[in-house]
C-alpha cells in the first residue's frame, strides 16, 4: 500500500514527531468510543451521555453522576493495543516527542510512553475537593453512591475534564509548543470535531500532516497524507 511506505518513510526521515489521538486508539483496546454508531451516545440512559458528564448534572445530581461514570467510564481491565506500543517504541528511539490525547484511560502510560499531554484528564487521579487528596481509580471504582475521602469526609472527583469544564492551561500551553515544533504530525482515531483540543492542529507549521481515521473528518483536505483505515493495522505495518 503506497500510502504505507510513505507513511514508514516520513517516520524514519522526522525526529519530533508528535502524534494527537482520539477514542479510535482506544476502542481497539475494548474501550467504547462516545461518537460512534455502537458508541456511548447511542445508547439510552435517562439522560444523554453530554448531560450527564457535565459540570452542572456533576454538583446537582453526583449519585447518577457516578453510576454512570463507574458503569462506563472506568475500564480498568484494558491493555495498550499496538498503537499505544507503537509510540512508545518510537519515544524511546528518539523520533517522538510527544503524545498528544483526548483519553483519559491512561493506556499511554500503560505502554510506556514517558510525555502524555492528557487534555482532558485522567481516570486515574482523583482528589478530595476538600483536603486535596489523591486517589487511585480503583478507589472509585470498588465504592458506592459518592465517593468520600477516607481522611476528611469530602467528596472525591476525578480529575477528568468535564462538560462546561475548561482544558487544564499548563497541558494546553505544553501541548501547542509541541505540535508547533513538530517535523510530523500524525492525527489518529479522532473526528476533530470536539474544540479546543481540535484547534490544536493549527499549530503544526510543517508540511507531514498525517491524518489515520476510520471515516472522513473535517480536516482531511488539510492532510499531507490522508490514509483511511483501521489505526491498529495501520500501527501494525510500521
Amino acid at each position: 500500500m503506497d500510502e504505507i511506505k510513505q507513511l514508514k518513510q516520513w517516520v524514519d526521515e522526522s525526529e519530533r514527531i508528535v502524534f494527537f489521538g482520539g477514542a479510535g486508539v482506544s476502542t481497539e483496546s475494548g474501550i467504547p468510543d462516545f461518537r460512534s454508531v455502537d458508541g456511548l451516545y447511542n445508547q439510552k440512559y435517562d439522560y444523554p451521555p453530554e448531560t450527564i458528564l457535565s459540570h452542572t448534572f456533576y454538583r446537582k445530581r453526583p449519585e447518577e453522576f457516578y453510576k454512570f461514570y463507574r458503569d462506563k467510564m472506568l475500564c480498568l481491565d484494558a491493555k495498550p493495543n499496538v498503537v499505544h506500543k507503537k509510540l512508545a517504541e518510537l519515544e524511546q528511539q528518539g523520533k517522538l516527542t510527544s503524545v498528544v490525547t483526548q483519553n483519559i484511560d491512561g493506556l499511554h502510560q500503560a505502554a510506556g510512553s514517558k510525555r502524555v499531554w492528557e487534555l482532558h484528564g485522567s481516570v486515574h487521579r482523583n482528589y478530595c475537593e476538600e483536603c486535596g487528596k489523591l486517589f487511585d481509580a480503583r478507589y472509585i471504582l470498588e465504592g458506592t453512591g459518592v465517593p468520600v475521602c477516607d481522611a476528611c469526609g469530602g467528596p472525591v472527583k476525578p480529575d477528568v475534564v468535564l462538560y462546561e469544564e475548561g482544558l487544564d492551561s499548563h497541558t494546553m500551553q505544553s501541548a501547542i509548543y509541541d505540535i508547533s515544533h513538530a517535523d510530523m504530525l500524525i492525527l489518529g482515531g479522532t473526528s476533530l470535531a470536539v474544540y479546543p483540543a481540535a484547534g490544536l492542529i493549527d499549530y503544526y507549521r510543517g508540511n507531514r500532516l498525517v491524518l489515520i481515521n476510520k471515516s472522513t473528518t473535517p480536516m482531511d483536505s488539510r492532510a499531507d497524507l490522508l490514509i483511511q483505515g483501521r489505526l491498529g493495522d495501520v500501527f501494525a505495518c510500521l
